[in-house]
C-alpha cells in the first residue's frame, strides 16, 4: 500500500488568500482542473474553498461572486492529511467526513492537495500491477 508520498505526483499547488473573489478563485480553479483549493493566510492553512462550496454558498445563496470573498464561503473545519499516512487510510477520512480532497500536510505547512480520484487511480494502477505479477507466475513468464 503506498503512502501519499508516492501517490502524489509533482504538480503546482493552487491557493487563493481569504480576500479573493470567488469569480477569480473559480476561474483559476477551472483553467487548473482542480475541484478545490486550499486558503492560505501568509502560509497558515485557514481553510479549503471547493466547488461544492461554490455551488452551496454561493450560486444556491445567489451571492455575486465577483464581490464575495473567498474567506466568507470557504469551508473552514478542514480536514487534513500528513505526508507518511497511507491510501486507505486517507479514504477511509475522506468517507467518515464527506470530503473528497485533504491538504497534504509536511511539519504543518501546505504540500500538497490530494483529491479522492488520486487516491484511487492510485488504488487501481497497485491492482493492475498485482494481476500482471499473478498471470506471469500463473504462465511462469516474466512481467513485461
Amino acid at each position: 500500500m503506498h503512502t501519499l508520498e508516492q501517490v502524489m505526483r509533482s504538480r503546482r499547488l493552487l491557493t487563493a488568500h481569504p480576500g479573493d473573489t470567488v469569480y477569480d478563485v473559480a476561474r483559476r480553479m477551472t483553467a487548473a482542473r482542480v475541484g478545490a483549493v486550499t486558503v492560505l493566510d501568509e502560509e497558515r492553512l485557514v481553510g479549503v474553498f471547493s466547488e461544492r462550496d461554490l455551488m452551496t454558498r454561493v450560486v444556491v445563496p445567489e451571492l455575486d461572486p465577483e464581490t464575495t470573498r473567498v474567506g466568507d464561503v470557504m469551508t473552514r473545519e478542514v480536514v487534513t492529511a500528513e505526508l507518511h499516512e497511507d491510501r486507505d487510510s486517507c479514504l477511509d477520512k475522506m468517507q467518515r467526513t464527506g470530503c473528497r480532497h485533504l491538504p497534504v500536510l509536511v511539519q504543518g505547512r501546505v504540500l500538497a492537495m490530494i483529491s479522492m480520484r488520486d487516491l484511487l487511480w492510485d488504488e487501481i494502477e497497485e491492482q493492475v500491477e498485482e494481476i500482471r505479477q499473478l498471470r506471469a507466475y500463473v504462465w511462469q513468464t516474466p512481467p513485461a
